[in-house]
C-alpha cells in the first residue's frame, strides 16, 4: 500500500534522544502515556480497525490517553475505529492492542478525469445513448437520493439539486474547489430546467460528500470518513446510491479486505450491507483494473468508459472534443481499464459514456472533459432511475446491492444481446481480443415480449434419431423437451446460441415409437416461449444388406 501524501516529522525533546533503546523500551513496556520514538521517526497516516463489539467511541478516547496522539477521524458505522498519524512506537502499541483486528496504512486516492475543454448546452449524447433521453424527452428525478463522493458539489449551480453532506478535507460545507465532482453531479442528475445540460435522472437530490481536495486528491482515510457519513445518514436521508469516481492503487482480497487489512474495503462492505449500491469508476491507466481500488472490490457495480459523439448507435459520430480525436465512436476508450472475460470481476462490470461528456462546472458553468470518472455518474444515475421516478417505486425497490447490480447487468445484456447494433466495439457481443468491459448501461424500455415460435418441424427421422427445427421472430436460444408421453422427461442440453433458425438433434431413440416434444426459446431478455405438443414416430429397424451365394475371382490367365 502507498503512504500517505504528508507526513509529519516529530521531533523528540534532548533527554528523550539521550535514553538508551533498553530504557526507551523499558519505557514502553511499562506503560508510559506518549509514543517514544527516535529523533528521525516520522509519522504516517494508518486507519485502525476494532474488532466487532468493541465501543468505538470510548476505546478510542482511551487509546488516545494511553499512547498519546489525536484521531482524525472516528468511525461509527462503516467501520468502528479511527484514523491517525502514529509514529512506529505508537503503531507497535496500537497493533498489540488485542482489542485492534487490524492497521491499514492509508493510501491516496485520486479523482479519476481529464482536462476540460468548451461547455455545451443539450440533453448530452451520453445521456441520450443510455436510453435516458432523447432529443425532445427526458426522465425525471429518482425516488432515491444519490451521494457523490467526490471533491464536493456547487451548492449553489442553478442546475443542481445539490444539498450539503460532508466535508471530510476542511469541514464546513462540502463546496467543490476542483470542479470534478460538480461534473459528476451534473451527469447523474442536472435539471431539466430550459437551460444547460440534462442528467440522467434530472433533479434528483444529491447530497455532496467531500473527500479529496483542490488538487484532486484525498486519503483513504479521508474517503472513509464520506462512506462513514453516507451509511449513518443513508436511511434518513432517503440515499440508496452512491458514486465514486476516484480510486487508488490495491487489490481485492474476497473476503472485504479482513484478510489484506484493507480498511477501504471493509468500510464499503458494512455500507454496502447497509443497503447501499456504489458505482466506482474503473480507471484511466489502459490496464486490467484488479490493481485498482475500490474498481476491483466484487461488491460494488465497476464502470468501464466507451465513447459516444452523437448519442446513436452506429459508428458516425464526430468528437466535439479534443480527447474524442484519439478515440472512435461507438467503441471502448482507449485510456480505460477494463477487465478480461471470463475472471472474477467480469461479473461486476458494465460499461458508460466516458468520452467528450458535458456536465455542470462550478460557477455555474459548464464543461467537457473526458474519463471513466464521467462514465461511472451515467450508470449511477440509471441506478437511481430503478429506485423509481417521482416518488413512485421501481424495478430495484427492495434489492439488496447484489440484486441490483445483476439487475443493471442484465438489463444492459439483454438490450446489447437484443439488438447486437445497439452495442459498441468492445462489448461482449464486439469482443476485442480477451478484453472485457461489459455491456452498455441501458435505462430505457426493456424488451417483455417472448419471441414467437412457427414452423416447428421433426425431420431425419429414423429407428434411433430425429432432428427437431423451428424459428423465431428474434434472436433467441433454444432447447427441446421430448419424450413417449406429453410429460415429456427427457430434455436436450440448452443451445445458448442466439439465432432466429434452431435445429436439435434428438438421439437414442427407440424403434417404432411416438414420441412427443415441444420446444422452448428464451431471448437475450430473458423472455421465455414455450411451442405446443407435437409428435412424430420412429421407424422400424432396417437390416443391414445380406449377400447369398459365392462370388469367385475370374480365373488368372496363364500365357
Amino acid at each position: 500500500m502507498s503512504s500517505p501524501r504528508f507526513v509529519r516529522s516529530i521531533g523528540a525533546p534532548l533527554p528523550r534522544r539521550l535514553l538508551s533503546f533498553a530504557l526507551a523500551a523499558l519505557l514502553v513496556n511499562v506503560g508510559l502515556s506518549g509514543g517514544y520514538a527516535s529523533a528521525n521517526d516520522v509519522t504516517k497516516g494508518y486507519i485502525v480497525v476494532f474488532r466487532t463489539g468493541v465501543a468505538a467511541g470510548a476505546k478510542t478516547d482511551e487509546v488516545e490517553r494511553r499512547i498519546g496522539f489525536a484521531a482524525e477521524f472516528r468511525y461509527a458505522s462503516a467501520l468502528q475505529g479511527f484514523a491517525a498519524h502514529l509514529n512506529s512506537v505508537q503503531l507497535a502499541r496500537v497493533r498489540a492492542d488485542p482489542d485492534v483486528a487490524f492497521v491499514s496504512d492509508e493510501r491516496v486516492l485520486h479523482t479519476i478525469g481529464s482536462v476540460p475543454i468548451a461547455a455545451g448546452d443539450s440533453a448530452p449524447p451520453g445521456v441520450r445513448r443510455v436510453g435516458a433521453a432523447t432529443t425532445t424527452t427526458v426522465r425525471e428525478a429518482s425516488t432515491s437520493n444519490v451521494a457523490v463522493i467526490d471533491s464536493g458539489i456547487d451548492l449553489s449551480h442553478s442546475d443542481l439539486n445539490a444539498v450539503n453532506g460532508k466535508n471530510c478535507i476542511s469541514g464546513g460545507n462540502a463546496k467543490d474547489d476542483n470542479g470534478h465532482g460538480t461534473h459528476v453531479a451534473g451527469t447523474i442528475g442536472a435539471k431539466n430546467n430550459g437551460a444547460g445540460v440534462v442528467g440522467v435522472a434530472p433533479g434528483t437530490k444529491l447530497y455532496a460528500v467531500k473527500v479529496v481536495n483542490a488538487q484532486g486528491s484525498g486519503t483513504d482515510a479521508q474517503v472513509i470518513c464520506g462512506i462513514d457519513w453516507v451509511t449513518a445518514n443513508a436511511a434518513a436521508l432517503g440515499i440508496k446510491v452512491a458514486n465514486m469516481s476516484l480510486g487508488g492503487s490495491g487489490a481485492d482480497d474476497g473476503n472485504c479486505g479482513n484478510s489484506n487489512g484493507d480498511a477501504l474495503h471493509r468500510a464499503i462492505c458494512n455500507s454496502v450491507a447497509a443497503g447501499i449500491t456504489y458505482v466506482v469508476a474503473a480507471g484511466n491507466s489502459s490496464e486490467d483494473f484488479s490493481a485498482d481500488v475500490p474498481a476491483s472490490y466484487n461488491e460494488v457495480l465497476t464502470v468501464t468508459a466507451m465513447s459516444d459523439f452523437d448519442g446513436l448507435p452506429g459508428g458516425a459520430g464526430s468528437p466535439s472534443c479534443g480527447d474524442g480525436y484519439f478515440e472512435e465512436d461507438d467503441s471502448a476508450a482507449g485510456f480505460g481499464n477494463f477487465t478480461t472475460a471470463g475472471s472474477a470481476d467480469a461479473v461486476h462490470a458494465i460499461a458508460g459514456p466516458g468520452v467528450c461528456i458535458q456536465s455542470t462546472w462550478p460557477g455555474n458553468r459548464y464543461q467537457t472533459i473526458s474519463g471513466t470518472s464521467m462514465a461511472s455518474p451515467h450508470v449511477a444515475g440509471v441506478v437511481a432511475l430503478c429506485f423509481g421516478e417521482k416518488g413512485a417505486t421501481g424495478p430495484c425497490t427492495g434489492l439488496t446491492p447484489a440484486q441490483v447490480i445483476a439487475k443493471m447487468r442484465t438489463n444492459a445484456a439483454g438490450h446489447g444481446a437484443s439488438d447486437p447494433s445497439s452495442g459498441f466495439v468492445g462489448d461482449p457481443s464486439h469482443p476485442i481480443d480477451v478484453y472485457y468491459y461489459g455491456y452498455l448501461a441501458w435505462a430505457g424500455a426493456l424488451d417483455t415480449v417472448a419471441p414467437v415460435i412457427s414452423a416447428v418441424s421433426a425431420t431425419g427421422i429414423t429407428h434411433e434419431a430425429a432432428r427437431i427445427n423451428w424459428t423465431t421472430n428474434e434472436n433467441a436460444d433454444g432447447q427441446v423437451e421430448y419424450g413417449t408421453t406429453a410429460a415429456y422427461g427427457s430434455t436436450t442440453p440448452l443451445n445458448t446460441t442466439f439465432a432466429t433458425s434452431h435445429a436439435v438433434d434428438l438421439s437414442g431413440l427407440t424403434p417404432t415409437t411416438l414420441y412427443h416434444y415441444r420446444v422452448k426459446s428464451r431471448d437475450p431478455s430473458g423472455n421465455l416461449s414455450t411451442s405446443g405438443d407435437f409428435t412424430f414416430t420412429t421407424t422400424v429397424v432396417r437390416a443391414d444388406l445380406a449377400l447369398t451365394g459365392t462370388v469367385s475371382p475370374e480365373p488368372a490367365a496363364v500365357g
